[in-house]
């Protein structure tokens, strides 16, 4: 199974639950059914901070993915550590699924393109 840690810094009241199972549902979808993942709840200014110290934009954004493993082999017996995934209610709003699907598939190594696009619609 796979194991979510919640972190809500954001100061609104987030769905944990449901980010939570959203989260495991896609996981499993695409192949991983064991680890270790980060999900944090953060505000407009942590994740300003946060996108500009990372990617170098100076903007808010709704959800970013820090990996660790992805869907690299792993020896027998370590653990899958997801790595994290920071969403921004705020900047999000009421439709934060796509963002965390889209954040999620970050963290398994996709990147934005077709494929990624076909990922995401089937998650939706």
């Amino acid at each position: 199974m796979i194991e979510v840690e919640v972190e809500n810094r954001s100061g609104v009241e987030v769905d944990e639950a449901g980010a939570v199972e959203l989260a495991r549902r896609v996981l499993a979808a695409e192949g991983v059914d064991s680890g270790e993942l980060g999900l944090v709840f953060v505000t407009p200014a942590e994740s300003r901070a946060l996108k500009s110290e990372h990617l170098g934009i100076d903007e808010p954004t709704d959800a970013l993915a820090f990996p660790i493993d992805g869907l690299d082999a792993l020896p027998e017996g370590l653990p899958r550590q997801l790595g994290d995934v920071v969403v921004c209610p705020q900047v999000v709003g009421a439709e934060w699924r796509a963002p965390l699907v889209h954040a999620l598939l970050h963290l398994l190594g996709y990147d934005h393109g077709p494929e990624m696009e076909a990922r995401e619609a089937a998650h939706r």
